[in-house]
């Protein structure tokens, strides 16, 4: 899956728009976020794929240059494409992007020497902006969060000092005529306090952006475009059981109405009552054409003996791909293929080095579909982030506790089994994730968290059950607060909850005898075990 063409996003150019241009940091999507929610539509494109013709085509209010790994000082380093400082409109370099623009522009970048600065920082405001009005003043002392080793050294005509750190002192740089900015901060983690509200001040007090684009704006464009490319044609959706299907294809139901088909291929690695669930709303609630296929057996077997996780993840895309082929042959009028594919998704599969990013685990969607199928794809969520996918289901009507669930991984409960996985351990681990959900519901932590689950570890310990000893599994919990899930902590439950939780697991899941509580954070772990 390529990165999106103008061609493509042609629906949004009646809202002002700004164009991100990445080079290759790793929180470049959280520029894009932080646009998003003040209302302004936003696009990231790998430096390198933008050429003059297509950014000209795109006509943005403002291009923001990101941050990124590269040194300016070195040979061959990423080069911001020249047009984007001839267009007349306000651009924004955050860190290696105020290194690139003020490097094409006539001044000088040093290389590493020892000035750099990593984590929190402060700048000292010198001077004003409109970048700065109502949020900072002259001679306020100000956190921001830095990740840089060069630094800039040398100013281009036209430029000044705004705010200075102890290793840049350049930190904020302006040129107020040409409507050009610079920071050697990442305004947009939330280390950086008042970082959104500075980028808000670009797009809304400099690019004049009016902030039109709200998910019921989205919603009415949307359902548009579904039904110019669709027409009268019969689409398939393929159900997860997600937020992210499910969301489609009720915004799909809406369009369309009838045309629309799902598939759910229950791969019998879902939690307690899920299935259940929803075949319920689909069908019974939304009147929706549902072909259900209880495949669970089928997918157990397949994964006898299996204790690889990567292999087990191949092997239930395999097989969900088979399944899921069969089913739809049996709708043979159908001409397009619904997925719930993300921007995050988009822009992923594209790195700005042109390569593969590193894979630190596969992922298993209906992403393998197209390929196989002779069917065109309708992707409705591909402008959208996870937490606006969740906006848009609300506005779509489904109920806040059904968009607000945690997330879930398409592999299920398969990659919360670590080793080998059967029945028996599946419905064990079943039981012991539905208390530990409950109990989190029943405190009002459940919107609090970004995901919890439970994972039946391969380990059996010793234990005293009433009078006789027991030799049973290990159950790990785990919980963590994160808003973008690239990063994560544990969530902090204070003692007596999870002793709570504990005692009811043992008592009531029978084949776990100990509890523990996963306090690892992302990085170093990955949010998921497996």
């Amino acid at each position: 899956m390529g990165q999106p063409d103008s061609a493509d996003i042609t629906q949004f150019h009646q809202h002002d728009h700004i164009l991100i241009l990445d080079f290759g940091s790793q929180v470049t999507q959280l520029i894009a976020r932080r646009l998003r929610e003040s209302g302004v539509y936003c696009e990231i494109w790998p430096f390198n794929a933008a050429p003059d013709a297509r950014i000209k085509a795109y006509n943005p209010k403002g291009v923001i240059l990101s941050g990124g790994p590269s040194s300016v000082t070195a040979e061959d380093s990423p080069r911001a494409p020249d047009i984007v400082f001839e267009l007349g409109v306000p651009v924004f370099g955050i860190c290696y992007g105020q290194q690139v623009m003020v490097q094409q522009l006539g001044g000088r970048v040093e290389g590493e020497s020892g000035s750099g600065e990593f984590g929190r920082a402060y700048v000292d405001i010198v001077d004003e902006s409109k970048v700065l009005d109502g949020i900072w003043n002259t001679g306020a002392h100000e956190q921001v969060w830095m990740s840089h080793g060069d630094h800039v050294a040398e100013l281009p005509d036209g430029f000044r000092v705004v705010g200075k750190s102890e290793g840049a002192p350049f930190a904020f740089i302006a040129d107020t005529d040409r409507r050009f900015y610079g920071v050697q901060f990442h305004p947009e983690v939330v280390h950086t306090p008042h970082g959104a509200e500075l980028l808000k001040n670009f797009t809304h007090n400099v690019c004049q952006c009016s902030g039109d684009w709200t998910m019921a704006a989205f919603k009415e464009e949307a359902i548009a475009k579904i039904r110019k490319q669709v027409g009268k044609g019969k689409v398939i959706c393929g159900l997860s059981g997600g937020v992210d299907s499910s969301v489609t294809a009720v915004l799909l139901h809406e369009a369309i109405g009838d045309q629309l088909s799902c598939i759910y291929v229950d791969t019998g690695l879902m939690r307690s009552d899920e299935s259940a669930q929803v075949v319920k709303l689909f069908r019974d609630h939304y009147n929706i054409p549902l072909i259900h296929e209880d495949a669970g057996e089928m997918f157990l077997s397949g994964l006898e003996g299996v204790s690889d996780p990567e292999v087990k993840r191949k092997i239930i895309g395999s097989l969900f791909i088979d399944v899921f082929e069969r089913l739809a042959k049996k709708d043979g009028d159908a001409k397009f293929l619904a997925q719930g594919t993300l921007y995050p998704d988009v822009i992923e599969s594209v790195s700005f080095t042109g390569g593969p990013s590193v894979t630190i685990k596969s992922h298993h969607n209906v992403g393998g579909l197209p390929d196989i199928m002779n069917l065109e794809l309708v992707e409705p969520l591909r402008e959208l982030f996870k937490d606006e996918v969740r906006v848009l289901g609300v506005e779509l009507g489904m109920h806040p506790d059904f968009v607000k669930r945690h997330p879930f991984p398409g592999p299920g409960l398969a990659i919360r089994i670590p080793g080998e996985i059967s029945g028996e351990k599946l419905e064990i681990l079943r039981k012991a994730d539905a208390v530990y959900l409950e109990e989190i519901r029943n405190a009002g932590l459940y919107d609090a968290i970004w995901q919890a689950f439970a994972v039946l570890l391969p380990v059996k310990t010793v234990g005293v059950m009433g009078d006789s000893r027991s030799y049973e599994f290990v159950c790990a919990l785990r919980a963590v607060t994160s808003t973008d899930g690239m990063t994560a902590d544990s969530y902090p439950f204070d003692h007596e909850f999870l002793s709570r939780v504990s005692t009811r697991i043992i008592n009531e899941v029978r084949g776990i005898n100990r509890v523990t509580y996963d306090v690892t954070s992302k990085p170093p772990g990955t949010i998921e075990w497996e």
